[in-house]
């Protein structure tokens, strides 16, 4: 799991923790319950101490998608949604060049703010407008579609 610092370079899961994810998740994912707003877990430590501690559902049902996410060998980075970014963790983010995220921001297209000279983008203005351009790549794939189905181009 990568969380050394929030936009570090992630790390990957050992083969061992992989497994080890793949056996949790399956058993805490048999326990989530859809109607409760709460979860109990008890902490069993090695000297055979316990403790129980009472965790909202939410972040249960987060612990076992990021457990699931390991299993399947993926790394995990949580970020708060007021995170702030700097343009090149946008990048990152966005799988372009910081350059490209700069031209963004000058243009308008993505809000942002200044720190002195540095540019910051929140999390959450970031993730919209990905979420944008997803929705206007589909849009184009499906006019795509739609057009190589009525020149009969075998696609159905």
């Amino acid at each position: 799991m990568a969380i050394a610092s929030p936009f570090g370079k992630p790390i990957l899961p050992t083969e061992a923790e992989a497994q080890l994810s793949r056996e949790s998740s399956r058993i805490l994912a048999s326990h989530i319950a859809p109607k409760k707003s709460t979860r109990q877990l008890k902490i069993l430590e090695e000297d055979g101490s316990e403790q129980t501690v009472i965790v909202p559902a939410a972040a249960f049902h987060l612990f076992v998608d990021v457990l699931s996410q390991m299993a399947q060998g993926n790394a995990v980075t949580l970020i708060p949604i007021h995170a702030e970014l700097t343009t090149q963790e946008a990048a990152d983010l966005l799988n372009v060049s910081r350059p490209f995220v700069v031209k963004l921001l000058e243009s308008g297209e993505l809000p942002h703010r200044k720190v002195g000279r540095h540019r910051r983008i929140r999390f959450e203005d970031l993730m919209n407008y990905k979420q944008q351009i997803d929705q206007q790549r589909m849009q184009v794939l499906d006019e795509l579609a739609t057009q190589a189905q009525a020149l009969n181009m075998g696609y159905d």
